[in-house]
């Protein structure tokens, strides 16, 4: 008998407990894979993704070739988007301009959400006067509208893709700020948190190892949400001539191209509008799938 009590006692023969955030992790992933949105949006976007790195280099086409006899010739087997105003095969600049504009929404968003997190988990931990300064600088750039805020800045700075991710991603900091603040003010009044406090862990472990990871699923949604609005303020800027210039692939510029032959050859505008709906309805429908898998108070 004693001998089968000190091998159970044995830690070495014990059973460890699973890892929780292992397993909360596990418990996330499946429901997400329940959500058909989060599905159909997450395979199309990595079909987009797959396309933006493998096409460039099948495409039949470089996207500055030009070919003058055959501007502007409608959708054929040869150039299957037909060609723009250059001879330029349409299907080619498509399939490169993706990468120009998935690397676009993803650098703005990402600029965008590490500023806003950091300034709306910090806002809500600490509050007061800190607080009060955050919020009101937020208030005023909610004041404007994103596209707006985003336009000034690049005029200001002046027209490029780098110039665009950081008027794009300015213009996204205050939406971040104000999740991560009203959720890091529930869970900071959390047990586990006074006990992290208690046992005198430092401000910076707190807000980062235990506040963070809690609030991550906002985050994680808004994220996916606002590349969608990213990619079509990123394209509306270029369609202005203040984005992404000449010769460039990017779908907003060759959409401002196309405008100028709507009725003689309209699929010039055609085909970069419909990459534009295509990305941005992939990412919405992800956004949606994963706000219904992610919310707590939706019902599994």
């Amino acid at each position: 008998m004693s001998e089968q009590i000190q091998t159970i006692d044995n830690p070495q023969t014990s059973i460890k407990p699973p890892n929780p955030r292992f397993q909360n992790a596990k418990n996330t992933f499946k429901k997400i894979r329940k959500s058909r949105n989060a599905v159909l949006g997450g395979l199309l976007i990595l079909f987009f993704i797959i396309v933006s790195l493998v096409g460039p280099h099948l495409v039949p086409y470089d996207y500055d070739t030009q070919d003058v006899v055959n501007k502007l010739a409608p959708p054929s087997s040869e150039h299957w988007f037909g060609t723009d105003h250059f001879g330029r095969d349409i299907f080619s600049r498509i399939i490169h301009g993706m990468g120009i504009t998935l690397g676009t929404g993803f650098a703005a968003v990402a600029l965008g959400a590490t500023v806003g997190v950091l300034f709306g988990i910090i806002s809500g931990y600490y509050g007061g006067k800190i607080d009060t300064v955050i919020m009101r600088l937020m208030d005023i750039l909610l004041a404007f509208p994103g596209i707006l805020l985003a336009l000034a800045i690049v005029s200001i700075l002046g027209g490029s893709i780098i110039n665009v991710i950081i008027a794009v991603a300015i213009s996204s900091i205050p939406v971040f700020a104000r999740i991560v603040r009203g959720s890091t003010l529930s869970v900071k009044k959390l047990e586990y948190i006074d006990a992290q406090k208690a046992l005198g862990a430092s401000d910076s472990r707190i807000l980062f190892k235990h506040i963070l990871p809690n609030v991550s699923s906002p985050i994680i949604v808004q994220a996916t949400l606002s590349i969608a609005i990213a990619i079509i303020s990123a394209s509306g800027l270029s369609f202005l001539g203040l984005g992404a210039q000449p010769p460039s692939p990017e779908w907003g510029a060759m959409l401002s191209a196309g405008r100028n032959y709507l009725y003689s050859a309209p699929h010039v505008a055609l085909f970069p509008g419909l990459a534009i709906v295509a990305v941005v309805l992939a990412f919405n429908v992800l956004g949606d799938g994963l706000r219904d898998a992610l919310d707590p108070k939706m019902k599994d």
